[in-house]
């Protein structure tokens, strides 16, 4: 489903631990890693795409989390044509996104990336709120950074955060201070599908 430009419409979620970390996923048999997301299908509304994407994607229900912001309009990326299906090229041109910004309120456990049998993350972890971008697909990266901006005025008001939010972040910004957190995060669990290894 295309809308008149040649955008298929699609959600994104960044999903919030009780730490304000976000789930940051590996997709399969990939270095890259990425946010949940999904097409909205024919007759969904953006918020009944994003919890199925969710179930999908992660493994969880309704119940396992609140919605806590959106984005306000769409969020556009191209994709390279050597990405795209020889016989759409000339009519798909790349997503359209409404970007969802999730707490949970399940358990880790709760998170299984083999709920459906095509499962699109082989690892997860927890990753502080700015994401390092060089591991993000090249085309993608302006608009994470874009709905990571819009969504952060809405993260519980601590300390951490609001430094940055204080500080009027802009692009440059936004890199050096994902650099710098990208040491900082959880090592990726990659044994375990159904989530990080106990212990």
């Amino acid at each position: 489903m295309l809308d008149r430009d040649g955008f298929r419409p699609n959600v994104g979620i960044v999903l919030l631990n009780h730490r304000n970390q976000v789930f940051w996923g590996k997709r399969l048999r990939t270095h890259s890693w990425q946010f949940p997301q999904g097409g909205i299908k024919y007759g969904e509304t953006p918020e009944q795409a994003m919890y199925r994407e969710l179930h999908e994607e992660v493994g969880l229900q309704q119940q396992h989390v609140r919605i806590i912001a959106r984005t306000r309009d769409w969020l556009r990326y191209e994709v390279p044509d050597h990405f795209i299906r020889r016989d759409a090229r000339g009519h798909y041109r790349g997503q359209k996104q409404i970007w969802f910004l999730l707490q949970l309120m399940g358990h880790d456990s709760d998170l299984n990336l083999r709920a459906t049998d095509h499962p699109e993350f082989d690892a997860w972890r927890w990753n502080e709120y700015w994401v390092p971008l060089d591991v993000v697909i090249e085309f993608k990266r302006r608009v994470y950074e874009m709905a990571l901006t819009e969504l952060a005025r809405f993260l519980p008001r601590t300390g951490h955060y609001n430094r940055y939010l204080r500080a009027g972040m802009r692009s440059q910004r936004f890199d050096e201070e994902a650099g710098l957190h990208a040491s900082d995060t959880e090592p990726a669990q990659s044994v375990d599908l159904r989530g990080p290894a106990s212990g």
